[in-house]
Formats: structure tokens, C-alpha cells, sequence
């Protein structure tokens, strides 16, 4: 069998219609979208055309959109330029302790710069509770960011209800939704959020590229200098062919969501299964939220076994997983995640990340079990 890729949760394999796109603009448009003459005209057509479909399928006016060079960039833009704009009013965050890296080192900048941070815990499914949200609040609380779907469990936060919490105290709400597009229907114009971050490399879109949404009115200091582009808000030129790959891959995975949605759910229920008929129930735990979560993140700890291991192994037998984040998964640190979920010891040190996408198969996750049967029957010998 070919290798399996399951780490979709990473980055995804490029959609061949986003790749045809791309490659017609990246062969016959090379102007500058800043510049007057006609070649100008022609790339700032393809960046508004780019914005203004992605707004249409998003839910938000085009000039609430802004281009990132990706999702790590959209949440610093998101953090940094909330709390630059609202300093006058207060210098209190609020965040979880299961967020992303991009949010956890950005906040612990900011501390730096003087900010007290609150990072609420969550429950042992990875899940944050309203409550403590409204008990964390104080008055000089500007700003609170909570991911939509967790890249590691797949965890699905309360973010309608944060968002409602945070308007009606008037503070403003930042939310990470890298992993929940295409996998969960989003809808800016009816969600209470004053920020959006996303990127187009996890819904099979190119990397390099990402997308902030800004509420119309929501303060944002730029954090990048040196030209007017994205209305003064962030400067660099724009990435032609990555706009309109972003809005290609937008649209598809806007159209597709119940079709995406259905075969996440079957690969996983295929892959659970099938690990019930080869090594049983007992011998395995689901980490995260068995309600609410995203059907394509499946975090699953083998006690006795042990993450590095399991990793080598599977990747021997030609299966891609991952043990978290892969901005951290070239690291032996345990996850950031799942500590926070106060998991026992043997989860911690167990536990692999399998996320799926378009391309595989119930037949590829029917092989995963099988191997996994065999590598831990090899391991406990």
C-alpha cells in the first residue's frame, strides 16, 4: 500500500483545482497590486476578486479581511494589535492554557510588555467552561482569545457563548479557527467575534498564505511597517497566486462542509472499529471531547506503548500520524495539551494524533488498525 498520510492537521495536500488556479496566475501575472500601470491593475483585481470571495463565503464584509502569510501571523496581528489599540483602557488577557502556540507565545510577550494574562484551565476532555471565563473577568479585561477546534484533541470550545460573555461586558474576542474552517460551519456576520484567525494550507490551500478577520470598528494597531497595503493594517505585497489559492480552497471547503464533514466522520468511526476488533476497547483511550469536536482531529494514547516509539514504527510501515502540533512535534516535550487536561502519566507518554482529510480512505484506516495491532503486539513481547 502507498504511504498514509494522516497528519492533515499539519498541512494539508494542495487541492489539483487550487493548484490549477494558482499556476495560471503564477505564469501570467506578475505585476505589483501597489503599482498604477496596467500590470498593477490586473494583481490588485486578483487580490480584491480573491477578498471579496472569501468575505462572501465567510460572512464578512471585504474590507473586515485581511491577508496573513498564515495563521501564526493572523493571531500575533490579532493579539498584538487589539491590545496596542485598547491599552489606554486596560492591560488584562484572557486565554486558555490549551491554545496554540502562536497565542500562548504571543501572550507571554506580552507579559513581558507588562499585560497580566489569565490562562483558564480546562477539564480533562479539553474543554473550557463558560464559567470560568466570567469568573477570570476584571475591569481592565480588554481582550479574551479562545481557539474554536484544538489542533491536538480536536476539542470544539463554547465560542457563541464566550462571545455573547465578552459582548455584552464590551471586551473585545479574539477567536483561532485554523482548524475549525472547513471542518464547522462558520458564519462571521451571525458569530460574536471581533477576530478570526485562519489559514489556507489546513483546508488543502497553498502555505505562506492566512487570513485575519476584523470587525468593522475593532481597534488594530499594524504590527508590520513599511507600505499601505490591506488598508494600512498590514504591509508587504500581497501574494497573488496565494490569495486566489486561499479563495479557491475557501470556497470548496465552504461548499463541500457537509460532504467534508460525513467522510471525517466515517474515517473515524472506521478507525475506531477496527482498533475494537484488533487490540480491544481497553487497550486504548480517546484524549479529548467525545461531543464536541472536529471529526477530522482523532488524539488516541496506547498506555504501555510510548509515543516516540509508536511514531517511529507507524512511520516505518509507511503511515504519517504526529503526537501534536507540528510546530513543536520536532521536540520530545510532552504536549502542551494534554498536561493541561491533567491526563495520568501513561496517556501523556502515549498518545498519537491521527488527522485525516481528503484523500483517504475506510481501507486506509481498516491498514492503520491492522499495523497498530502489530507494532504493539511487537513492542510487548
Amino acid at each position: 500500500m502507498k504511504p498514509i498520510y494522516l497528519d492533515h492537521a499539519a498541512s494539508t495536500p494542495v487541492h489539483p483545482e487550487v493548484a490549477k488556479v494558482m499556476y495560471n496566475i503564477m505564469i501570467g501575472e506578475y505585476g505589483n497590486a501597489s503599482s498604477v500601470h496596467q500590470f498593477g491593475r490586473s494583481a490588485k483585481k486578483i487580490i480584491n476578486g480573491a477578498r471579496d470571495s472569501i468575505a462572501g463565503f465567510l460572512g464578512c464584509a471585504p474590507d473586515e479581511w485581511i491577508f496573513t502569510s498564515g495563521g501564526t501571523e493572523s493571531d500575533n496581528l490579532a493579539l498584538f494589535g487589539a491590545a496596542a489599540g485598547t491599552a489606554e483602557k486596560g492591560r488584562h488577557i484572557i486565554t486558555t492554557a490549551v491554545e496554540h502556540h502562536a497565542i500562548l507565545h504571543t501572550c507571554a510577550e506580552l507579559e513581558r510588555q507588562g499585560y497580566s494574562i489569565a490562562y483558564l484551565p480546562v477539564d480533562s476532555t479539553g474543554l473550557v467552561a463558560v464559567a470560568d471565563v466570567e469568573a477570570a473577568l476584571r475591569e481592565d479585561t480588554v481582550l479574551i482569545s479562545v481557539m474554536f477546534g484544538n489542533n491536538e484533541v480536536g476539542t470544539v470550545q463554547p465560542i457563541e457563548e464566550i462571545g455573547r460573555l465578552a459582548a455584552e461586558r464590551g471586551i473585545l474576542f479574539h477567536v483561532d479557527a485554523v482548524q475549525a474552517l472547513g471542518m464547522l460551519p462558520i458564519n462571521l456576520l451571525g458569530l460574536p467575534v471581533d477576530y478570526m484567525s485562519f489559514t489556507a494550507h489546513k483546508i488543502s490551500g497553498p502555505q505562506g498564505i492566512g487570513g485575519l478577520y476584523v470587525r468593522r470598528g475593532a481597534p488594530l494597531h499594524p504590527r508590520q511597517h513599511g507600505g499601505l497595503q490591506e488598508r494600512g493594517r498590514r504591509a508587504g505585497t500581497e501574494s497573488l497566486a496565494g490569495a486566489a489559492g486561499f479563495a479557491k480552497a475557501v470556497e470548496l471547503a465552504v461548499l463541500g462542509l457537509t460532504q467534508r464533514q460525513d467522510h471525517a466522520l466515517r474515517l473515524r468511526t472506521t478507525l475506531l472499529q477496527e482498533l475494537d476488533r484488533r487490540i480491544g476497547r481497553d487497550a486504548y483511550v480517546i484524549n479529548g471531547n467525545t461531543q464536541h469536536f472536529l471529526p477530522g482531529i482523532l488524539n488516541v494514547s496506547f498506555p504501555g506503548a510510548s509515543t516516540d516509539v509508536l511514531l517511529m514504527n507507524l512511520d516505518m510501515e509507511g503511515i504519517a500520524a504526529a503526537s501534536g502540533s507540528a510546530c513543536t512535534s520536532g521536540s520530545l516535550e510532552i504536549s502542551h495539551v494534554l498536561q493541561a487536561m491533567k491526563l495520568p502519566a501513561e496517556l501523556l507518554h502515549s498518545a498519537i494524533r491521527f488527522s485525516t482529510g481528503l484523500g483517504n480512505t475506510n481501507e486506509e484506516m481498516e491498514y492503520v488498525a491492522q499495523k497498530v495491532e502489530t507494532i504493539l503486539k511487537r513492542l510487548r513481547k
